[in-house]
């Protein structure tokens, strides 16, 4: 395990915006490194990260088999001790992807009837439900951040822990285009929902390991992809943004790694465990710490 000190440079008590206000013109500017061939990669969860949806994750009690319905921040807040301890001791998590808890967040196997009477995958439907609602309802901690790579074409990763096929994905963010919250579709560098068998097995990792190690090493091949694509260049920023604590500190571990690897690169870590906007700076032995509020903070983070 890599052992990481945390060193806390600005603390501000307030709560960060969860949008970009109305009125203000996107804000389109080069790399922070462009003049020397360097490029900013962002990295981004989806779900409670990006948007809030409200796809239901589901647990079972051990002698009824009854399930009970969670959302998926909840359930983030209380997986680790699900079957264990506190209010879900006497319940476990079910893997079947058909009947089980992440059910919903899976491609569902759509018949030519289903497709003729419009039914979409769950992924689509419960964005286009979310999208209905006033924005400051389903944006996300980090959606200004996503918004502004988007606009600037930065490189993009999707690294999520749903296990859609990749292009349910893009469907996704497509239809947040097509809504008019996106002026077009990301500048894509990978896309990698981790629960995916076919990612798995890309990876050639068990079909039982855990989310927080898939990210980990889709945060891995995305930096080799950006590499390969852009080329090594010493003055290449990464940056990863995820809502959930135990993902976040595998993260920071593999950021680790990848400094020791690339000392000239500069990684990031950005925590947004309920609603919070931390952004981390990795080092080889350390990390310093700053929480930040004002959206036009979040948009030059790399």
């Amino acid at each position: 395990m890599v052992n990481v000190v945390k060193k806390r440079l600005l603390i501000r008590k307030n709560r960060p915006s969860s949008q970009l206000e109305l009125g203000i013109a996107p804000l389109v500017e080069p790399d922070r490194n462009h003049s020397k061939g360097g490029r900013s990669f962002y990295f981004f969860d989806f779900d409670d990260n990006v948007a809030f949806l409200s796809t239901p994750v589901f647990v079972f009690h051990r002698e009824s088999g009854r399930e009970l319905k969670l959302s998926s921040r909840e359930f983030a807040e209380q997986s680790a001790h699900i079957g264990k301890r506190g209010p879900f001791k006497d319940y476990s998590i079910n893997y079947d992807d058909s009947v089980g808890t992440f059910r919903n967040f899976r491609d569902r196997d759509l018949g030519l009837l289903s497709k003729w009477l419009g039914r979409r995958q769950t992924f689509l439907e419960d964005l286009a439900q979310a999208l209905g609602f006033p924005e400051f309802h389903w944006q996300g901690p980090s959606w200004s951040c996503f918004r502004h790579a988007v606009i600037n074409r930065r490189p993009v990763s999707v690294i999520t822990a749903r296990g859609h096929h990749p292009e349910t994905l893009k469907d996704g963010i497509r239809l947040l285009v097509d809504e008019g919250f996106l002026p077009h579709e990301p500048n894509y560098l990978s896309l990698f929902p981790v629960s995916h068998p076919r990612v798995k097995a890309a990876f050639n990792m068990p079909m039982d390991t855990p989310i927080s190690r898939l990210k980990q090493t889709a945060i891995r091949h995305s930096v080799t992809e950006a590499f390969r694509v852009y080329g090594e260049n010493p003055h290449h920023r990464f940056g990863m943004s995820d809502d959930d604590p135990e993902n976040v500190r595998l993260i920071v571990e593999e950021m680790v790694r990848l400094k020791n690897e690339f000392p000239d690169n500069s990684f990031f870590v950005i925590e947004t465990h309920r609603g919070q906007f931390i952004k981390r700076e990795v080092f080889a032995n350390y990390t310093v710490d700053q929480i930040l509020l004002p959206v036009g903070e979040q948009l030059s983070l790399f």
